[in-house]
């Protein structure tokens, strides 16, 4: 047995409601490894989870992802070695912890390129982006993309990417100070979807031509107005409803609006395949390597101020992501 910190959490809460508690992590199982963890991935849905928005079994764990050294190995495992930094993203909940195990089936192991802190920040970003432009619409050089929210985490990185593929990028942001944030990112026109007027400025912004592909995290406030941005034969991909669901509505209206496409995808079916998964990762990996996606880590907590993480993550007292370091 090896002794370890996690978080835990009994019922849901404030920030107050995580405890930081030891345990024993037995030895690993079969099919699974034990990891180090270096650094530990922070997202919304964490928040989410702990507040009792979205309802948890406890006692649980919390976080989805994190990079580590794996240390021991359980019976039949052969792709992963002890020694291999390695990150994964949908492994069980659990990822707020110094050491835990994990079936190897869901690592990557990362390339040399790829610092572990780095790999906490973007991993599960970076992978939900990787899919939108290469799978649900693989983005052609010319084409004119538009991005719902992107300032935020997946938002930058889809940006980022979209417009290292050759495509001219629009996004769109929910209050004016993130502009600044959207163009860093690499969009061409940033365009504040509070205004009343925010679609005539995206179709003015492609030159009348409207948007080959509409990615729309927003939902219940965008997805009409995603309807009218997109081009004949488009798609809109709506893949997250930050501000709610889409209502029900009659889908002639796809017919109406010009033949579109409309999808609703998600991470983890593109990555259930172990093989497909860790191809997708090293798709991610190479990408950060060459510069075409970066990891903004705008702030580090320890294991121990997990509270204060989420506290100032509730607050948006810091831009970028956040990395948990055990």
């Amino acid at each position: 047995m090896t002794q370890a910190l996690i978080v835990q959490l009994t019922e849901p809460g404030g920030p107050e409601a995580m405890h930081l508690v030891s345990v024993d992590v037995p030895a690993p199982g079969p099919g699974e490894v034990q990891l180090r963890q270096t650094a530990i991935g922070f997202n919304f849905i964490d928040v989410y989870q702990r507040s009792g928005r979205y309802i948890l079994p406890n006692p649980s764990g919390l976080g989805h992802e994190a990079a580590g050294v794996v240390e021991a190995l359980g019976a039949g495992v052969d792709d992963v070695k002890v020694g291999d930094r390695v990150a994964y993203m949908n492994a069980g909940l659990g990822a707020y912890a110094e050491r835990r195990n994990v079936a190897a089936a869901k690592l990557a192991i990362l390339s040399p390129g790829m610092p572990d802190d780095a790999a906490a920040a973007i991993f599960f970003k970076a992978m939900t982006a990787q899919y939108l432009v290469k799978k649900t619409y693989p983005v052609q050089r010319g084409d004119v993309v538009l991005v719902h929210s992107a300032a935020g985490g997946v938002g930058q990185i889809l940006s980022s990417w979209a417009k290292a593929l050759g495509a001219t990028v629009i996004g769109t942001v929910g209050s004016a100070p993130k502009v600044e944030v959207a163009q860093a990112a690499g969009c061409d026109f940033v365009i504040d979807y509070s205004k009343a007027d925010w679609v005539e400025q995206v179709i003015a912004a492609s030159g009348g031509k409207k948007a080959r592909v509409v990615y729309d995290a927003v939902g219940q406030h965008t997805f009409m107005g995603s309807l009218d941005c997109a081009a004949p034969f488009g798609y809109v991909v709506l893949y997250g409803a930050a501000s709610g669901p889409v209502a029900p509505f009659d889908t002639d209206l796809l017919n109406k609006k010009g033949c579109l496409f409309l999808t609703r995808p998600s991470v983890f079916p593109h990555n259930a395949d172990p093989q497909a998964f860790r191809a997708n990762a090293k798709d991610v990996f190479d990408a950060f390597e060459r510069g075409l996606i970066r990891a903004n880590i705008g702030a580090r907590y320890s294991l121990r101020d997990i509270a204060q993480a989420h506290t100032d993550a509730e607050r948006r007292a810091s831009t970028g992501s956040i990395v948990i370091v055990p």
